[in-house]
């Protein structure tokens, strides 16, 4: 399989809605199964050319030519190929992005949010269908883009690829996240943070915002400004004040 076996963002799109519509087929394997049919890269032309027999016979695999009764009724195999198609992806549940130019937001900084349904913190790092990615300053928060993981999905290290997908975030907020997938991300120069209840990813991003006029250490390293606490110190001995 090659590095990009994907060849666009809309074509993930599509794989990864056409899987959760097949009783939630793990995308990967979709993913695999596509490309022994179609060959790479997997594009928007290619997928819009298939057929429900040629899905049928996908997910069939080795028994196709026997006639193996695919687990899958022929009205939801029907969906599946519409949004293989693109038929219906733009009214899918996934939120309108912003126009964003680097430079428009001085000081803020940006953000994935680890997504499944809507615009809503509700995915674990090793297995949402998306990443929405936020840009937040002191003054707004936009929603700049929205990545699915489907393309990730079909590389040989997942997590690695997952990480690649977001390493122009410095936060990813998740439900949560296994130690060696958490160690990528760090590697990859995002800093993780769990929200075990997830719910809708402005809420969260809210919080953050509150923040970033005084941010604690942590989040003030991230920024690459002094956190609130350092500079009061700083102060208090610039005047011969002690805590």
């Amino acid at each position: 399989m090659s590095a990009s076996p994907i060849a666009s963002r809309e074509a993930a799109l599509r794989i990864a809605l056409a899987a959760r519509a097949l009783d939630g087929l793990d995308v990967k394997a979709l993913v695999g199964a596509l490309l022994e049919k179609l060959e790479p890269p997997l594009t928007e032309a290619k997928l819009a050319k298939l057929t429900v027999e040629d899905l049928r016979a996908i997910l069939a695999g080795d028994f196709a030519e026997q006639g193996c009764h695919v687990g899958v009724d022929n009205e939801t195999l029907k969906d599946a190929i519409r949004l293989l198609w693109g038929q219906g992806v733009e009214h899918a549940d996934f939120p309108v992005v912003e126009a964003y130019t680097d430079g428009d937001m001085p000081g803020s900084i940006r953000v994935a949010v680890a997504a499944n349904r809507g615009e809503n913190l509700d995915g674990h790092f090793g297995s949402c269908d998306r990443f929405l990615i936020y840009q937040v300053g002191q003054e707004a928060i936009r929603l700049i883009d929205v990545r699915s993981t489907a393309e990730a999905d079909g590389a040989e290290d997942k997590n690695a690829s997952r990480s690649a997908l977001i390493n122009d975030c410095q936060l990813v907020y998740v439900q949560s996240i296994g130690g060696p997938a958490a160690a990528k991300v760090v590697r990859a120069g995002v800093h993780p943070v769990k929200k075990p209840t997830g719910g809708p990813a402005r809420e969260a991003l809210v919080e953050l915002q509150g923040r970033l006029a005084s941010p604690p250490p942590w989040l003030a390293q991230i920024m690459g400004v002094r956190s609130a606490s350092l500079a009061r110190f700083e102060e208090d001995i610039e005047t011969g004040e002690t805590l």
